[in-house]
């Protein structure tokens, strides 16, 4: 931040014992600690926390000046009165047909992350992003200079709390305690994020405590949904600015600043900003894996159990595998998070991975009891919903749950206006809506989800929308060719971030608006796992692309998906165990006929189609990816995976 806020922090010498707020710290009566250095501390003692926490807080207060500061605690009753205000800022609305459920509708402005008002802050360019062909646009992040930072920072922050109360939420990525989590500070004006942010990560108290008790170092980050230049916001139940949204990441200080949207992961900062960008510049100074992947556990019939890693871009079915119902007889899956991996080699060289979230923000459109009823169980109490519609019978309603709707029902949009299915030419819900529910909720949640030590990873999946050309799934010949296909990896665009039009976008390690650092260091510190993966004795997850997207002539799926994936995972399970059960191609291994449990599957497939390797199209889908890899990272490429490329060039050009 500015120099008013980044002005070195002071070691906190002594740890404090105890907890550091009173037992009457719900309430929202002034403790004697108030007014202190000119504020008002409405929750919380502020005397006993570390001289590191005091000074953010105090210098975001000078910044920002709120009437009120609020420290979080995490509680029930606290989560109450939140709720409270915002029902009474008519900010959300009540769901009576579930549990403790709510419905909030943001400004028409702000409904997805701003990619193209996202920053990484360093000294010099290439240490945050590659250096594009001359007169091309990069696409692997934006970068900020310091100055430029500083000024972004003093035209949008100085006096922006005015009115508001500033919350303080100490919050862990990851189970508090644990060798693989970190923990953060995030202060905001936005009670909606408070409790975004109390469903989506372990918050409160006991986090509070850890920084306390072990000094521990934290994540700072300052969010304000803003005041327009005019003082005039145009939808007070959802306040924001979002003319001058902004959202800056310093990996230096682990800092996150955001200005102007109070919507998902351009506010909720412990989701991508945290776990994903300054998360993966944390893990590649202390040699782990930040990465934008599910992670599931998988049963045989035998009994043995298999954990699995995949890399999907936002609304490519992430959630639906990770709460996968098997169809084949004998399997069980089981979730341990649905959008953010850390992973980390363990003393004996097996990579570990734990969920560093606490809750699911899942897509809304296309989930339902057909798709994923595991989901839909895991939003039906202490759930917040966000831009999906509302029924008369006080439950919500997207596409994809129109089997679900009672005669004489009626529906309002997710813009407040009447809705009427089969008649209205509008989306009921947003593309982008969503349902933020605690990861707990989920009937398959995995017993280990919550274990410090993370879950042993066999697997890693890669994977995007490819309506042509890529075949169900293959696996990686190697690790340096598992890591080149995560860096190929391409994909339709999606309703989560601006992009409008179905095109096929490249989507590296479905990391492309994520990555916290430049991406060719970021691909040299993938390839440098297997070294330090041999040095431990381990043994590296076997890598794998899938595409469940792939249609035939005339445009319809040639894969069932969803439960039916199961087969797929039986068979990257038998290579896992080293059975062999494939054959070889220019671009991979893939199946044998016979290795594919197809028994009893409803649709009539086309195999032949559904893994044809076309020479043509993977000619073209190699000039593509060079031309991605000259004019996007040029010199920042690792030669090892220009050699990868360049080894499947030569395979496919070779092909019979």
């Amino acid at each position: 931040m500015p120099q008013l806020i980044e002005k070195a922090y002071t070691p906190f010498q002594k740890p404090v014992v105890g907890h550091y707020l009173s037992s009457t710290a719900t309430t929202t009566t002034p403790s004697k600690f108030n007014n202190i250095r000119g504020y008002n501390v409405v929750n919380g003692d502020i005397s006993k926390l570390p001289l590191k926490v005091k000074t953010f807080i105090e210098e975001s207060v000078v910044l920002c000046q709120p009437d009120r500061v609020h420290i979080c605690d995490g509680s029930e009753i606290e989560n109450e009165i939140l709720i409270k205000s915002l029902l009474e800022a008519k900010t959300i609305i009540p769901l009576p047909k579930y549990e403790n459920c709510y419905l909030a509708r943001t400004n028409p402005a702000d409904v997805a992350r701003v990619e193209s008002k996202t920053f990484i802050c360093t000294e010099l360019r290439e240490q945050a992003v590659c250096t594009p062909r001359a007169g091309v646009q990069g696409a692997l992040g934006n970068w900020i200079s310091p100055k430029d930072y500083d000024d972004a920072i003093m035209k949008r922050f100085p006096g922006c709390m005015k009115g508001r109360t500033m919350y303080v939420v100490p919050f862990s990525m990851g189970p508090i305690g644990s060798p693989l989590s970190k923990v953060g500070i995030e202060i905001t004006d936005s009670q909606y994020v408070v409790c975004s942010m109390r469903i989506m990560t372990r918050m409160g108290a006991l986090v509070m405590d850890e920084i306390i008790n072990k000094s521990a170092d934290f994540v700072r980050c300052l969010h304000s949904v803003g005041t327009p230049e005019s003082g005039k916001l145009a939808m007070e139940s959802w306040p924001c600015d979002p003319d001058r949204v902004i959202i800056l990441h310093k990996p230096d200080n682990n800092e996150i600043v955001s200005y102007g949207s109070a919507y998902g992961g351009n506010a909720i900062l412990g989701k991508k900003c945290f776990a994903l960008r300054i998360g993966s510049t944390i893990a590649q100074r202390e040699g782990w894996l930040a990465e934008h992947m599910l992670i599931l556990g998988v049963t045989c019939p035998n009994g043995t159990k298999k954990y699995i890693a995949a890399a999907f871009p936002s609304a490519c079915g992430k959630t639906n595998l990770a709460m996968m119902t098997p169809t084949l007889p004998g399997y069980t899956l089981e979730c341990v998070g649905d959008d953010i991996a850390w992973m980390k080699f363990d003393a004996n060289g097996q990579l570990r991975a734990i969920n560093p979230e606490n809750g699911f923000f899942g897509v809304a459109p296309g989930t339902s009891a057909e798709t994923n009823p595991n989901a839909m169980a895991a939003c039906t109490k202490n759930t917040i919903f966000t831009n999906v519609a509302y029924t008369s019978d006080g439950g919500v309603f997207w596409e994809g749950l129109e089997d679900t709707i009672e005669p004489g029902v009626t529906i309002t949009d997710w813009l407040g206006n009447p809705w009427e299915l089969g008649v209205s030419k509008t989306p009921a819900a947003h593309p982008n809506s969503r349902f933020c529910a605690p990861a707990g909720n989920c009937p398959i949640i995995d017993e280990k989800w919550e274990d410090p030590e993370g879950v042993p990873i066999s697997a890693i999946l890669f994977g995007g929308r490819r309506p042509q050309g890529v075949p169900l799934i293959y696996e990686a010949l190697n690790w340096q060719h598992g890591v080149f296909i995560g860096s190929a990896m391409r994909s339709e665009s999606t309703a989560a971030a601006e992009h409008k039009a179905k095109v096929i976008m490249h989507d590296p390690m479905a990391m492309r608006p994520f990555f916290g650092y430049n991406f060719g260091n970021y691909l040299k510190h993938w390839l440098e796992m297997e070294e330090q993966c041999d040095k431990l004795g381990g043994v590296m997850p076997k890598i794998f692309h899938v595409n469940w997207f792939r249609k035939d002539k005339n445009g319809k799926f040639l894969w069932p998906g969803y439960g039916e994936n199961s087969r797929v995972i039986d068979w990257v399970l038998k290579r896992i165990d080293g059975y062999h059960c494939y054959q070889e191609t220019p671009i991979g291994l893939i199946p044998t006929p016979e290795s594919l449990k197809l028994d009893n599957l409803k649709s009539q497939l086309n195999l032949k189609e559904l893994f044809l390797i076309e020479r043509e199209f993977w000619l073209k889908e190699a000039d593509e990816i060079q031309t991605y890899f000259d004019n996007q990272v040029g010199a920042d490429l690792p030669k090892k995976i220009q050699q990868q490329l360049n080894n499947l060039k030569d395979r496919v050009e070779n092909m019979h």
